[in-house]
């Protein structure tokens, strides 16, 4: 769906830096009665708004059914290189969503626990706060002294903080049932994998090409086994 609009506005009447929240979001980007959800979504929403002065502001929405981040980039890449002039974009998108279909007849080869619905026992009761917490490069190096050498050294700052993280927030919970599982999801990226697909996708393709395996544990052993524990398991799980 594609949209366009003008607005009696400069670029500059939006300030210097344009950053969330954006003024006008709504204005800007159109929600189209009943488009809410994922099966009423447009797979593509465009909208462009001329500003007074010559400007523009592009802004889309996709549906995630459609497309990962990366692919969307090919996608709007390609667009925008045609919108330039371009004959042919560098990198044409390709579809060959065939390419990814489960085989004939389907065969399940691992256990998939990011997909298993668990029912929490957790009968501690407290009230919810929202809390900013920011961590900078002293916090990073802190929590890298906590953990064995080798471990400090090759795993990134993601990995360290998201198994930091994993580990305060299940304490914070305080779950009583010590036996209750509990998982790290984290989003990882199949689409330059060799060794995921054979053959390889396209380098055009712009479908969903992202996993999230699940690093799988229970409160007791997460909470009384030290942090690299918790890293442990999350580099194992994206293996």
């Amino acid at each position: 769906m594609f949209i366009e609009a003008d607005a009696d506005v400069t670029l500059e009447e939006f300030g210097n830096e344009f950053l969330p929240p954006f003024p006008c979001f709504d204005e800007l980007l159109y929600n189209v009665p009943g488009s809410d959800g994922v099966t009423d979504c447009p797979l593509l929403l465009i909208q462009v708004t001329r500003l007074k002065g010559g400007g523009f502001i592009f802004a889309y929405r996709m549906n995630h059914t459609m497309s990962d981040g990366i692919g969307i980039s090919i996608f709007l890449n390609a667009l925008a290189e045609i919108a330039r002039g371009a004959s042919k974009p560098t990198i044409l998108p390709v579809w060959c969503r065939e390419i990814l279909c489960t085989k004939d007849p389907p065969k399940i080869t691992r256990v998939h626990n990011e997909y298993k619905q668990l029912e929490p026992d957790n009968k501690s009761i407290f009230e919810p706060y929202h809390r900013s917490f920011f961590f900078g490069p002293s916090e990073i190096s802190a929590i890298r002294a906590l953990l064995p050498q080798h471990q400090a050294q090759n795993s990134t700052s993601f990995e360290v903080l998201t198994a930091f993280i994993w580990r305060c927030r299940t304490k914070a919970l305080q779950w009583e049932n010590q036996d209750q599982e509990v998982r790290l999801l984290c989003i990882v990226n199949a689409r330059f994998r060799r060794c995921t697909f054979n053959p390889p996708l396209p380098k055009g393709y712009y479908g969903n090409a992202f996993v999230f395996p699940a690093a799988v544990t229970t409160v007791g052993k997460l909470c009384n086994e030290p942090i690299e524990y918790a890293l442990e398991l999350r580099e194992k799980s994206k293996g």
